[in-house]
């Protein structure tokens, strides 16, 4: 009687499913399955380059070291999102110093949608050519940090801010970068 050969090849989809739904069930169970992770948290905030909107403040490196706690955002006219978040970093901006860096291609663009929705910025630099955006770890506007007063990055958000964000992630991140 001859024997039969296991049918091996029978058994590689079965076994690529189960790998598959594993993976997705593994991430159902995360803290916020929505949530990005970010090579930038906890390692100091990188290097900036001092490249003025038109005539708004500017600033460099040194802010990220001075005392307390600060947000960082990246925006641009464009972005719909970075509309959407603004009245959200208008009210962070009335409580802890903002600096944003603009992606957008002339000073025109950044400054006239700061005067048609408000400017939250204690100081905006530009950043026309990405340059700034990869050191930071930035693919899509708009992205947020929050930056202690020793320069480290304590919560990198990417995505709009929307209420609940600032509620459960980003004024706890500014409590406890205060408090460093």
């Amino acid at each position: 009687m001859a024997r039969k050969k296991f049918p091996w090849l029978a058994v590689i989809p079965p076994l690529v499913f189960a790998g598959i739904a594993g993976l997705f069930l593994g991430g159902m169970f995360r803290d916020d399955p929505d949530a990005l992770p970010s090579s930038q948290e906890g390692l100091p905030a990188p290097q900036v380059v001092e490249l003025p909107v038109g005539d708004l403040p500017s600033f460099d490196q040194a802010v990220f070291t001075e005392p307390g706690a600060k947000v960082l955002n990246f925006w641009a006219s464009w972005c719909a999102p970075c509309r959407v978040e603004h009245r959200y970093i208008m009210q962070l901006s009335e409580s802890v110093p903002v600096y944003g860096v603009n992606r957008d291609r002339t000073a025109e663009q950044a400054k006239g949608f700061l005067e048609e929705l408000g400017d939250p910025y204690t100081a905006v630099i530009a950043d026309p050519q990405n340059r700034q955006s990869i050191e930071w770890g930035v693919y899509a506007l708009p992205e947020t940090f929050v930056i202690d007063g020793e320069g480290t990055v304590v919560l990198h958000l990417r995505g709009p801010i929307n209420a609940p964000l600032m509620e459960n992630r980003i004024l706890p991140a500014i409590a406890a970068a205060s408090a460093e």
